[in-house]
């Protein structure tokens, strides 16, 4: 055991220091692609350079010494560039990995990308292309309507399920009023909230008061959260409090009869895997004859929820990756990264949530809300 613990002890530390040098070598291809790219005098490509690795340094410093104290305006911005820039530069590693394999091979086009006007304003061209697009579809929310019939008895319900709204500084009060006011539209019976309602910080949801707009949400048989790992990140209890605040009822590892109708089940985040339940300990003394839907953020395990007698699993977690080709990696570790499935009696729908994480970029994913309807036999 004390063999196979120093070989765990020894990969950590590979990959701890593995990671942060492919990201390094990755700035330093980067930066000295765009400097030998860009038609300019030495100096003005110094002073290019230079602002351009600026929100790198942004970056980093929001990371490791953010200061709640200071102005929302001067967090908002810190967050909002720096991470926006972390995704601009994968694009840009991306496309200069791409424009020199086409060097290699089609030597014709090599002066486009040395002092070259042509390949500045090409690239510079399809970025924007790129982020204008990304952040124009981030905002334009999907509508996702399903429909399930289950093999027990119940009245037609109308279910509005949403997962990862990162609320914080990125994702403000403003943005979230437009989300309520369309959720509230569908008119729901229920209203689901699967994780990640907080991104990594409560304070900025604190001082926007961001409960009070939480609180406008509308259900005929109430509004039920879970907490998420980013719920966890931001103080797992202080979180708990705001969600509380805001009048919505948080399930954690625990069940409740809605009207003597239906069950809404609750589980805690794998961020507390140690102490959570399982997911047969929290269904196994439930009448199973009734209707049982499950709030699980993260979705592992998804054979669980067939053996525990669910009939509809909302998950989120993955944000299916964001942007591409992030999607394509989590297409690969998931059962279902994002969208329906159907295992036995059960019904799963993993979304990829109404936020996201950092930039407000969507690229080959969605934004989007589930609407529901329920019915039995």
């Amino acid at each position: 055991m004390h063999h196979i613990y120093i070989k765990r002890l020894d990969k950590m530390r590979v990959q701890f220091l593995l990671i942060p040098a492919l990201v390094l070598l990755s700035v330093i291809y980067i930066y000295y692609r765009i400097w030998h790219i860009l038609p300019f005098s030495n100096l003005l490509k110094w002073i290019t350079t230079l602002a351009l690795l600026l929100p790198v340094g942004l970056f980093f410093l929001y990371m490791s010494s953010r200061n709640d104290n200071a102005s929302l305006w001067v967090n908002q911005v810190f967050s909002i560039v720096s991470t926006s820039w972390m995704i601009i530069l994968l694009y840009l590693l991306m496309t200069f990995l791409v424009t020199d394999v086409a060097r290699l091979c089609i030597p014709a086009i090599r002066p486009w990308f040395n002092n070259s006007w042509v390949g500045t304003l090409g690239i510079t061209a399809f970025m924007v292309i790129t982020f204008v697009g990304g952040n124009l579809w981030y905002h334009h929310k999907v509508r996702v309507p399903l429909s399930i019939q289950i093999d027990k008895p119940m009245k037609p319900m109308k279910i509005v399920g949403i997962s990862d709204l990162h609320l914080g500084y990125t994702i403000g009060k403003s943005e979230l009023a437009k989300w309520v006011e369309m959720i509230n539209a569908e008119q729901p019976d229920v209203i689901l909230i699967a994780g990640d309602l907080i991104d990594s910080n409560v304070v900025p949801v604190e001082r926007q008061r961001m409960y009070e707009e939480l609180g406008q949400l509308k259900a005929r048989y109430g509004v039920f959260a879970i907490l998420g790992n980013h719920d966890y990140y931001a103080n797992n209890e202080k979180s708990e409090q705001l969600i509380k605040k805001a009048g919505i009822r948080l399930l954690k590892d625990e069940a409740v009869l809605v009207e003597d109708a239906f069950y809404v089940v609750g589980r805690d985040d794998r961020a507390n895997d140690m102490n959570r339940k399982s997911l047969n300990e929290l269904t196994k003394e439930l009448d199973h004859s009734k209707p049982i839907l499950l709030m699980d953020h993260q979705p592992y395990h998804l054979d669980r929820t067939e053996a525990a007698g669910i009939d509809f699993q909302l998950s989120g977690h993955t944000h299916r990756g964001q942007i591409f080709p992030i999607n394509l990696v989590t297409d690969r570790v998931y059962e279902k990264s994002h969208g329906y499935l159907r295992k036995g009696n059960s019904h799963i729908y993993v979304t990829s949530g109404i936020g996201l994480w950092g930039g407000k970029f969507r690229i080959g994913t969605q934004s989007e809300y589930l609407v529901m309807e329920m019915a039995g036999r």
